[in-house]
């Protein structure tokens, strides 16, 4: 790694420093807001798009060419790893990741495969083309690696796909532990896998995305949840990058999920930061204007804003970014807008 890259806004929050300004990039920067994005993916299926490495390339950089970020978010899916090692599964579109063969037993785990770096080649090539391009972009862009933690993976296999109860997930964790721990280390280790390849490719930093940890009771995520997530954040704390945990959903659940290991605690928009600061403790938060506050007016959108920047003084590093994905019907100009605003902001 550079010095300058080191020394990058973001990398510096991250690690709890101080920047000179409030670093800032947004959870699904690339995607369906983009007119350049919709073109190159006109005609190809998502998991397609996520195994095809000159693509992968595009669509990370789109953002960051576009709104001068201060990070790029490596283009995935939370279910890709499971498709690289040949789980029946597809995208389907207006639903989302449908599963042929829902897991039930310890047999079925045991048919799932280890993921290992000769599986996803793509991955390897793909972040290894990006780290060489960004590198001449504002003296230095950091990566950050991205996979789904085990918890969100679990419950995509068992339910089969999509699901607002979990109940068959909650069923599996209550009524058969012992199906529940061997599937969730199986997922950790894929995980766990899918984010050292792409350290090890040069990814400056990783996220941890658990979509659905929010339907979870504290209780229930300390007992059947952390320890997984706590292994895959604890192998990748050994390869010396900082690691960002988020939820959507998951006020209830900040003290636990800093606990788990990480150094920044993605915050969702519905808890302030000034309330979400003392609970993940002595580590940095990311996050987390209201993504829909984007289609208010722009003064309106920069005050909130500018509140975010404020609250975030209180912790030991802060990261800009919404409080979940950009909405698909985003303006591009008022992300753009909001970039300008919030690394422009004075914090002296």
């Amino acid at each position: 790694m550079t010095t300058a890259l080191h020394d990058s806004a973001f990398l510096a929050a991250a690690r709890g420093e101080q920047p000179d300004h409030t670093p800032v990039w947004f959870m699904r920067q690339a995607g369906r807001s983009l007119p350049e994005y919709l073109a190159v993916r006109e005609g190809v299926t998502m998991l397609d798009s996520c195994m095809d490495p000159e693509m992968i390339v595009e669509i990370t950089l789109q953002p960051v060419r576009r709104y001068g970020v201060d990070a790029a978010i490596f283009f995935s899916d939370i279910v890709l790893p499971l498709k690289a090692i040949g789980v029946d599964l597809d995208i389907v579109p207006g639903v989302g990741p449908v599963v042929a063969n829902p897991v039930r037993t310890l047999e079925d785990v045991a048919a799932i495969p280890d993921l290992t770096p000769e599986q996803i080649p793509f991955i390897t090539a793909a972040v290894q083309g990006l780290v060489a391009e960004l590198a001449g972009i504002n003296g230095g862009t950091p990566l950050i690696g991205f996979a789904g933690a085990p918890f969100t993976v679990a419950s995509y296999l068992v339910e089969g796909g999509p699901s607002k109860e979990h109940a068959k997930t909650k069923a599996m964790m209550f009524s058969a532990p012992e199906v529940w721990d061997a599937l969730m280390r199986k997922i950790g280790g894929i995980a766990t896998a899918f984010l050292e390849t792409q350290v090890a490719a040069g990814a400056s930093a990783v996220q941890l995305f658990d979509s659905w940890a929010g339907a979870l009771t504290p209780a229930d995520y300390v007992r059947h949840v952390q320890p997984h997530s706590a292994a895959v954040l604890a192998r990748i704390g050994e390869l010396g990058v900082p690691r960002i945990h988020f939820g959507v959903g998951t006020a209830n659940l900040l003290a636990e999920m800093g606990e788990a290991g990480a150094d920044v605690v993605g915050v969702d928009w519905r808890t302030p930061l000034e309330r979400a600061i003392p609970l993940v403790g002595d580590r940095a938060v990311q996050g987390n204007l209201d993504p829909t506050l984007v289609f208010a007016p722009t003064d309106v959108m920069t005050a909130r804003a500018a509140e975010v920047i404020e609250a975030g003084r209180a912790a030991k590093g802060h990261i800009f970014n919404l409080g979940h994905g950009v909405i698909p019907s985003t303006d591009p100009d008022q992300l753009a807008r909001l970039t300008a605003f919030v690394q422009g902001y004075p914090l002296d």
